[in-house]
């Protein structure tokens, strides 16, 4: 298993009332597999994703990712976590806007302490992946959202995360361009990649 969830349960504080969100979710998943959260708006997925992304801790229960129970770990060791092991792409892109695709690229393993030299190679190679190697020096605003949203992607691979995940990917896209974007989820999961 890549991933555990066990009665995970996750409550926010509004003033002295607890208000529940998530209430017991056992959850797991293989290497490799292909997994969509669905339910209607306001029902969690992304309280879950936030948990599950190492962005948010669950109130009770455990989560293993990769072997690791990752429930009562600290805030830095989740963000180190969440560099090695998972790969984000938002709805909202989150693309820096001074920088060009393949500098924002290059932003995980500029974090990860990765040589130059190698950042380089490996952004152009995932910016190649999801067909965007002519469109490396470009700065986001001289992109399409769809070109936009491939950036993000690319930039959410470059470290070779466990997981990839997408929170609603498409969410701010035409619908070819929605299109295009699956196509490249399907792409990536074909290889091998882990997408939730």
């Amino acid at each position: 298993m890549i991933l555990e969830l066990e009665n995970i349960c996750k409550e926010y504080m509004q003033g002295k009332i607890p208000v529940p969100v998530l209430k017991n979710i056992n959850f797991s998943m293989e290497e490799g597999e292909y997994v969509a959260i669905m339910g209607p708006s306001g029902s969690g997925k992304t309280t879950l994703m936030n948990i599950v992304g190492c962005l948010d801790q669950a109130t009770s229960g455990r989560l293993i990712l990769d072997g690791q129970d990752i429930s009562k770990c600290s805030d830095n060791q989740m963000s180190d976590i969440r560099l090695q092991k998972i790969g984000f792409v938002f709805q909202s892109f989150n693309l820096l806007p001074k920088l060009s695709s393949v500098e924002n690229v290059e932003l995980p393993m500029v974090y990860a302490g990765a040589a130059r030299k190698r950042r380089r190679e490996k952004a152009v190679e995932a910016l190649t992946k999801v067909g965007l190697e002519k469109r490396i020096h470009h700065k986001p605003n001289e992109l399409s959202g769809g070109q936009r949203q491939r950036v993000a992607i690319a930039r959410a691979l470059v470290n070779d995360p466990s997981i990839l995940m997408a929170d609603e990917p498409t969410g701010n896209l035409d619908t070819k361009s929605t299109y295009e974007i699956m196509d490249i989820f399907q792409k990536l999961n074909d290889e091998g990649v882990t997408v939730v």
